[in-house]
């Protein structure tokens, strides 16, 4: 069987926004008992509509994290929780980018003071520094 997607849901969903919009009408345009037929036709056909599109969205893959559904259960709104986590990743982000900038400041001061320890070893700090040697196994002992 394959998978449902979004698209399945499309014809169910029209169909419950047509009753609801006969509905409407209908109310609108009540005229008393022999009206009321037509009412309770239409209420039938929404209540089959209904059915029909649970069907075919509990098939659906929906992947929410809980805390979204604990967070609409307790009545309050997911945009907030989306702006909450929102701006929780924009902390995280700065507090990462200051400390990545604080490693490359040390990195820099280290470089700095290996040169002046071992000149001749300059070249190779400078390339280490500027990423040529990344991945490079650096041996100490010159060979």
């Amino acid at each position: 069987m394959a998978p449902m997607t979004a698209d399945s849901v499309d014809e169910p969903l029209k169909d419950v926004i047509q009753n609801l919009f006969e509905i409407q009408s209908s109310v609108h345009g009540y005229l008393g008992p022999e009206t009321q037929q037509v009412l309770v036709h239409k209420i039938r056909q929404l209540t089959n509509s209904l059915s029909a599109l649970s069907a075919a969205s509990s098939t659906l893959p929906t992947k929410l994290p809980p805390e979204i559904i604990d967070y609409v259960d307790q009545g309050r709104n997911p945009d907030i929780y989306t702006r909450e986590m929102v701006e929780s990743v924009q902390r995280n982000n700065m507090y990462l980018k200051g400390k990545s900038e604080a490693f490359a400041g040390f990195r820099d001061l280290l470089a700095e003071e290996i040169v002046k320890a071992m000149p001749e070893e300059e070249g190779r700090v400078r390339d280490i520094v500027k990423g040529r040697g990344k991945g490079e196994v650096v041996n100490v002992n010159g060979s």
